[in-house]
């Protein structure tokens, strides 16, 4: 196993800018995700590793799969400035970006465009959502936060390795769906029924927006249909991956 001791090693530095900055990120195209969970998931998918790392007297789970994988023992100082968790478990991977299935993309029927939503905690737990409810696919539009933040990471807990998860521009999205004839639901308040009438029969995609200026206007007048969610209390509103779990499953099981 190879040992790296300095935090002035060059894949130190790109490891930490991995952590902490979308440009280097996005130029890279790879991403880094921390603790035994999420490494243990990124394992399933081996071609996305490029190397695991794993701080010194730190085990690794005797079951683990590490045949072929590069492995890189790195000393606790430099564990602690890659750590983003406050009780880091000392074990990470360095994994490279798949838009896994998107070739296939012409496939998908059932799939969340999201737009402008800005939280990465939101966006990751969207993603989680749309995984467990058998989505083929999240379509992230502009002004979204990135995918591979470290928190939209840890939200999603190791769905980013599951399904699909592009970027976008949601106009081209929705005119190529219309095309598939896959319906395409918006959440807004005008011109909206309650979710509940809709009656999907085998596909459709649904829009999701940003929770202070919701979807985009351009957007809603591509729809087929809007939907709203009841508020039964007080609250003003409800929180945009909340709405979107409620929704998915919803539209998923009717199809």
């Amino acid at each position: 196993m190879k040992r790296i001791e300095s935090a002035q090693n060059a894949l130190v530095k790109h490891w930490k800018k991995l952590v902490t900055t979308r440009k280097e990120r996005e130029k890279s195209g790879e991403f880094i995700v921390e603790g035994f969970h999420l490494v243990e998931e990124a394992l399933k998918n081996k071609e996305q590793i490029v190397q695991i790392i794993v701080r010194e007297g730190v085990d690794l789970p005797l079951l683990w799969d590490i045949d072929n994988v590069a492995m890189v023992e790195i000393t606790g100082s430099i564990a602690t400035e890659l750590a983003e968790t406050e009780n880091s478990q000392g074990v990470f991977a360095h994994c490279k970006q798949s838009e896994k299935g998107a070739d296939a993309a012409s496939s998908w029927r059932k799939l969340l465009l999201v737009d402008a939503v800005q939280d990465p905690g939101n966006i990751g737990t969207m993603i989680r959502t749309a995984d467990a409810a058998g989505i083929d696919a999240v379509v992230l539009g502009k002004g979204c936060a990135d995918a591979y933040n470290p928190k939209t990471l840890r939200s999603a807990q190791g769905s980013h390795f599951h399904i699909p998860i592009v970027r976008g521009d949601l106009i081209d999205w929705i005119e190529e769906l219309k095309e598939r004839d896959v319906k395409v639901y918006g959440t807004a308040l005008q011109e909206a029924v309650v979710y509940t009438e809709v009656e999907t029969s085998g596909s459709f995609a649904l829009i999701v927006g940003n929770e202070g200026s919701g979807i985009h206007p351009q957007l809603l007048d591509k729809t087929d249909q809007n939907v709203i969610i009841p508020i039964m209390g007080q609250a003003e509103s409800l929180n945009v991956a909340v709405a979107t779990g409620i929704l998915l499953y919803q539209f998923a099981r009717r199809t």
